[in-house]
């Protein structure tokens, strides 16, 4: 079904990633195992690194176990992956081997097929585009560095994650970024596959959109009365070009 917004309603769209703009089953079956993989020589041998010292730290808080040790914080680790868990350490030291996986070319994104031309055209048209995922910000550039049709970067005006806005069910973290890129509530659309976090953006005053994919988690809970489209051709956006 098609949602159309009127010319010049919308100056800024920000996207969700897992189940948004690409596919959840890349992520769980290719990115998650690379970094599980890897978590025990990235704990072992680069744990003074300021990045990695930080995000053990935040594990050790997050466990209540102050004293646990570079084995004990990648089993940790590795049972949040199982749980699914939106911990910011563990998305801060995925994000960490996916940037450098993706860098080396063993590691190509995903995004369904319609997505980035829309994208392309959403920009061409002056709106301002931004990623809001649970995974980290490095994570998210380098997803939008190395797509399948090279780097996407010169479309995407800002990235936020859950250190630098916050929890994504979270009305507050939707305001800190509209705070951050100086678009007004209502003249910015979120698009995402979870009700949750539609919920939380519209109590923000933004314009939501669920995009519901089969196949997806989400997908059979429906859109929680928020229009919803089945991909992203079928939203119809423009801005001013005063915006670009």
């Amino acid at each position: 079904m098609s949602v159309c917004f009127d010319a010049g309603s919308v100056d800024a769209v920000v996207l969700d990633i897992e189940g948004t703009t690409s596919a959840t089953g890349f992520v769980v079956d290719v990115l998650y195992p690379y970094a599980r993989e890897r978590f025990g020589t990235l704990l072992g041998s680069r744990g003074d690194e300021p990045e990695v010292a930080r995000a053990v730290t935040q594990v050790r808080e997050l466990a209540g176990e102050p004293d646990a040790d570079a084995g004990r914080i990648e089993k940790i680790l590795h049972g949040w992956v199982d749980e699914d868990r939106k911990a910011t350490p563990l998305k801060t030291l995925q994000g960490i081997l996916w940037a450098e996986g993706f860098a080396r070319g063993e590691l190509v994104s995903h995004f369904y097929p319609e997505v980035i031309g829309v994208l392309r055209g959403w920009a061409a048209d002056g709106v301002r585009l931004y990623v809001y995922s649970s995974g980290s910000v490095s994570a998210q550039r380098a997803w939008f560095t190395y797509s399948p049709e090279g780097s996407l970067m010169d479309l995407v005006s800002g990235f936020y994650d859950t250190e630098n806005a916050g929890p994504k069910q979270e009305a507050d973290s939707y305001r800190a970024i509209s705070a951050a890129v100086g678009v007004p509530f209502d003249r910015t659309l979120f698009l995402s596959d979870r009700p949750g976090e539609l919920d939380a953006a519209r109590a923000a005053g933004w314009l939501t959109v669920g995009v519901r994919r089969a196949g997806e988690p989400y997908f059979a809970a429906g859109a929680s009365g928020h229009p919803e489209a089945f991909a992203f051709d079928e939203i119809t956006v423009s801005a001013s070009r005063s915006t670009a």
